[in-house]
């Protein structure tokens, strides 16, 4: 295109493909792997080279011309979208010529001393447009996330901690941080530290305090376990018992892969017995619902309100409590919510949970 166009070959007539510049070489070909996107384009048949690639090269090599290809699209003009993204017109027009190279398409076709979208133009333009405008739409929300003032925090806790203790931390937090968002996860132990690995949270409460790598844990307070019992139990009228005087009783317990369950388990085995587990469960208040009812005994933690039917023994010995803590991967950056929150729970050692 001659002139404001750019520059092009000085025989295009209307209606011509844009071309490669003559002064800009081909591509060189990429190493030819056996699977290419399609064959090349036979020698002479009018068609630009077509760049032999594997499928997951294509977004890598594309990516930085995709915006120029938009802009002169939407333009249908090599001027004026050079001056739009600021680049000189003879880089614009070659980085064109080294996509239709590497498509083996024709994108451009000359009407006069305009550009106008071949068909295989406009079903380019289509995916080029949606494709950027996802771009977008995922830079703004992650710009959104990181704002100080009305970000986004990923947090998870186990389902024991969802009646009493995060409401109030939250609660807590948002009157120093009205417009902060939260994205909240109530889960067992294992799914919580799966999230995090796989960055679906940025913290968590968590117990027991894991051992692995990767995972910063900071222990924040415990809670008291208790031999839950139904009111007419044998040994309901005592205060305090030993674990293994239950070693013949039905347990109900959390369903393996909780926290709750490994500490049941693990306390069980220091007292000499494997608990004959009658029935699991994935929420503390529903176990004592079935020890209300006379279908069990169970190692719970505190309730958030007293429950008709059942006894709380304290346990003698070892000191039956569970720790929590809070969790985050090794390394992440932190944006200016997230890490507002940490220090807050931080801050929180020791009051974590109602005493």
């Amino acid at each position: 295109m001659a002139g404001e166009h750019g520059p092009t070959r000085a025989d295009a007539h209307p209606g011509e493909p844009v071309g490669v510049p003559p002064e800009v070489p081909p591509p060189p070909e990429a190493p030819a792997p056996p699977a290419g996107p399609a064959p090349a384009a036979a020698p002479g048949d009018g068609r630009p080279a077509r760049a032999e690639l594997d499928a997951d090269a294509w977004a890598s090599l594309l990516a930085p011309r995709l915006a120029r290809f938009a802009a002169v699209a939407r333009l249908q003009h090599m001027t004026r979208a050079a001056r739009q993204l600021g680049v000189p017109q003879s880089t614009l027009s070659r980085s064109l010529a080294r996509l239709e190279a590497e498509l083996g398409v024709t994108l451009f076709a000359r009407q006069g001393r305009a550009l106008r979208l071949t068909r295989a133009g406009l079903t380019f333009q289509g995916a080029v447009e949606r494709a950027l405008a996802e771009v977008e739409r995922a830079a703004e929300s992650v710009r959104a996330d990181a704002d100080p003032d009305a970000g986004r925090i990923a947090f998870g806790f186990l389902h024991a901690l969802g009646h009493e203790t995060v409401p109030a931390l939250l609660s807590a937090f948002r009157a120093e941080h009205p417009r902060v968002r939260f994205q909240l996860a109530q889960t067992y132990s294992d799914e919580l530290l799966a999230r995090l690995r796989s960055g679906a949270l940025d913290l968590c409460l968590i117990s027991p305090l894991p051992e692995e790598p990767g995972v910063v844990v900071r222990r924040l307070d415990e809670q008291r376990l208790r031999l839950v019992v139904p009111a007419g139990h044998r040994l309901s009228g005592r205060r305090r018992v030993r674990l293994a005087e239950f070693a013949a009783d039905p347990f109900v317990t959390l369903e393996p892969g909780y926290g709750l369950r490994r500490i049941t388990d693990a306390l069980c085995a220091e007292a000499g017995f494997t608990p004959k587990v009658a029935f699991e469960g994935e929420e503390a208040e529903t176990l004592r619902g079935l020890v209300a009812v006379g279908l069990g005994v169970a190692l719970l933690p505190p309730p958030p309100a007293p429950r008709p039917g059942v006894v709380e023994l304290d346990l003698t010995g070892r000191r039956a409590v569970r720790e929590i803590g809070v969790a985050w991967l090794d390394g992440r950056r932190d944006t200016p919510p997230v890490a507002a929150f940490k220090t807050f729970l931080l801050s929180r050692k020791g009051r974590l949970m109602p005493h």
